[in-house]
């Protein structure tokens, strides 16, 4: 009679990855690009209980905020995985669209979420050209190709075609966010105006499900001996000291300025 030998099945293990920084498709950014082998690696390695997804980003490019979160939706619903959001410092602008793309949301008491707004900013030189007595010469074909020029003055009517362009990116946002956060989302206040909420008041209004950090959280809902497996870009020298490849210095110096300024909204 051959020996039987027990079944111990194995505890469930979920993997973790961190979305940290702004949202881009540069070398310093988070985009679809970067992240596909890492968000693909956590739905496809044997069968996790869930994936989740540590958040701490102010935004960037919303194409690549929809890239994201849609590959993870594709995934999550075709392998019938849940996902978990958990938000660190902020999670606003394109960081809350990705963290709309998990099933739920859960923040810290101080963690800073919402800004569901698109922004266009740029700079004017022209005066300051003028003063130095430079005269700008440019020579196009076709009456748009000089749109948004900082060295020219600024007109109504490309102030009025900014605001066309940014109505649409802001009707996509909100349709996301309506559609991924359903009935959750409060009926008595003006979420879509690109204003921010701490804590608990995000968790109010809706946009978010509850406090909770990551550890605790994943073993309230999948036990106490759940494997929490951390899963991480890797990263070349010369991203890891901040640097881009085949970019200029000027280059590099304005891309951690625009990153600067992205997390200083924030106060952070």
């Amino acid at each position: 009679m051959k020996h039987l030998i027990p079944f111990f099945p194995k505890p469930a293990f979920v993997p973790v990855i961190r979305l940290q920084g702004t949202i881009g498709a540069g070398a310093r950014g988070l985009s679809d690009q970067g992240l596909a082998p890492l968000i693909e690696r956590a739905f496809g390695r044997g069968k996790p209980a869930a994936v989740a997804f540590v958040i701490n980003s102010p935004g960037g490019s919303a194409v690549q905020s929809s890239l994201i979160a849609a590959r993870i939706r594709r995934l999550a619903d075709e392998k019938k995985i849940p996902v978990h959001a958990f938000v660190e410092d902020v999670a606003a602008s394109g960081g809350y669209w990705l963290a709309c793309a998990a099933d739920d949301i859960h923040v810290d008491l101080s963690s800073v979420v919402g800004s569901i707004g698109v922004i266009y900013a740029s700079f004017g030189f022209q005066d300051l050209m003028q003063k130095q007595g430079v005269e700008r010469r440019v020579h196009t074909a076709g009456t748009s190709k000089s749109f948004g020029d900082p060295f020219k003055p600024e007109t109504e009517q490309e102030v009025a075609r900014i605001r066309a362009l940014l109505s649409p990116l802001h009707d996509n946002f909100i349709a996301h966010v309506k559609a991924r956060r359903g009935a959750r989302l409060s009926d008595g206040a003006d979420l879509f105006n690109a204003d921010i909420w701490v804590g608990q008041a995000s968790v109010n209004l809706g946009l978010t499900d509850g406090i909770g950090h990551v550890v605790p959280r994943l073993k309230e809902v999948y036990g106490d001996k759940v494997r929490l497996v951390p899963l991480g870009q890797r990263r070349s020298i010369a991203q890891r000291l901040g640097l881009h490849i085949g970019a200029g210095l000027s280059d590099t110096v304005m891309a951690s300025v625009e990153e600067r300024a992205l997390w200083a909204r924030y106060g952070l």
